[in-house]
């Protein structure tokens, strides 16, 4: 409908600026002005399409691994298996590679002990099997130390490879194997004290629950009952205040990475950043840790099932064929306890990384620190490191 307050504007001499001569199209109605003519003092006809306050809207950008916003629970779910899809090399790569130094460490260290300390046992007099069964109990747990130091090392640059994997994803990135562990190593000191301190927290509760039990036991022997259920008592309540306080201090990595900061500053950055999200970060790492797990348990047990029941079908009368199929079974579970292995602590680092961020774009604008920098680097201009503190 033509708008009643519109005039055509007026040229010199009193003629209206559409370039139509008098007498020229159909008479105006009663009541309004000149009906314009197409030319060019016509207005522009409406653009098609919506209109209000959001037509000009368009979603963040995901340059790569995550959209640039703050993350749905479904995403911080998915994503870090995405990670290993969308960047196998480095993310699953460094996993096996951890999996199988500490799983072949141990045994070429342990193995070797254990079939000389059994051969010594078979050969010793009586006299002298206690005195051999203890000193090689000592020596078994000294050697257990080198597994678990390169467990930790591992375990360190693991979650150091991770968050830098997935700190390059979110910009659209995909950092090489060596690119990861060279970023890795230049915070690896702080990582590994990470990793040992959660290892030593670990390790006072299970000591401190022992010994509640052993020391029940040498005040009088009946009441180990009693000191097994203060234990399991003890046990609840130090597995209630662990999660809580993982849960707090979690992307300690991350802030060590990311924000290059030492180890207390990067608790106490953890913990500033989990105020007000405790049970967001809790749920996400609890569903990831029990998925992985679930599937590791559906993965490896049917085959160490399964190759039992058939080394009984195979040999029956234990004529040795049978052993040949328990240990093809268990060589076969070992292989996909690693590939599993591997596959769960990427995931659970890599959502560790992905949480940290998520909680940095909900407190503090990352997203849109993130989203300038794409623009930039898009354009050609040198930026800075976004994720530093």
């Amino acid at each position: 409908m033509t708008d009643q307050t519109w005039h055509p504007p007026t040229g010199p001499g009193g003629s209206s600026g559409t370039g139509a001569q008098p007498g020229y199209g159909p008479p105006a109605p009663a009541g309004y002005g000149p009906v314009p003519q197409a030319g060019a003092g016509a207005p522009p006809p409406p653009a098609p399409g919506p209109t209000g306050p959001d037509q000009g809207w368009t979603p963040p950008p995901k340059p790569g691994l995550m959209p640039l916003r703050p993350l749905g629970f479904a995403t911080l779910l998915g994503a870090p298996f995405q990670t290993i899809r969308r960047n196998p090399g480095p993310t699953f790569g460094s996993g096996l590679l951890v999996q199988v130094v500490v799983t072949v460490g141990t045994a070429a260290i342990l193995l070797p002990f254990a079939f000389g300390l059994a051969d010594r046992l078979e050969r010793a007099s009586a006299g002298d099997v206690d005195a051999i069964a203890s000193g090689g109990v000592a020596g078994l747990l000294l050697l257990m130390l080198v597994p678990l130091a390169v467990s930790v090392v591992g375990s360190a640059f693991l979650q150091g490879i991770m968050v830098v994997d997935v700190a390059a994803g979110a910009l659209g990135d995909k950092a090489g194997f060596g690119t990861v562990w060279r970023r890795a190593a230049k915070r690896i000191w702080p990582l590994i004290g990470w990793v040992l301190l959660l290892a030593s927290a670990a390790t006072v509760v299970v000591v401190m629950l022992v010994g509640i039990v052993l020391a029940f036991a040498l005040i009088e022997p009946v009441l180990v009952f009693a000191g097994v259920a203060i234990a399991v008592l003890v046990g609840l309540g130090a597995a209630v205040l662990a999660a809580w306080l993982y849960t707090k201090l979690s992307l300690t990595p991350s802030a060590i990475v990311l924000e290059g900061r030492g180890l207390g500053s990067a608790m106490a950055r953890s913990w500033r950043l989990t105020d007000g999200h405790f049970w967001r970060v809790f749920g996400v790492e609890v569903l990831v840790a029990v998925i992985v797990n679930v599937a590791a348990q559906v993965v490896v047990q049917p085959v160490s099932f399964v190759g039992g029941i058939a080394s009984v079908l195979v040999d029956p009368t234990g004529t040795g064929a049978g052993l040949t199929v328990l240990v093809v079974t268990y060589v076969v579970a070992i292989g996909l306890s690693l590939v599993v292995g591997a596959v769960a602590a990427v995931a659970q680092s890599a959502v560790v990384a992905l949480l940290y961020l998520d909680l940095r774009m909900r407190r503090e604008g990352l997203d849109l620190e993130l989203q300038r920098v794409v623009e930039q680097r898009h354009a050609g201009r040198d930026v800075a490191d976004p994720f530093a503190a």
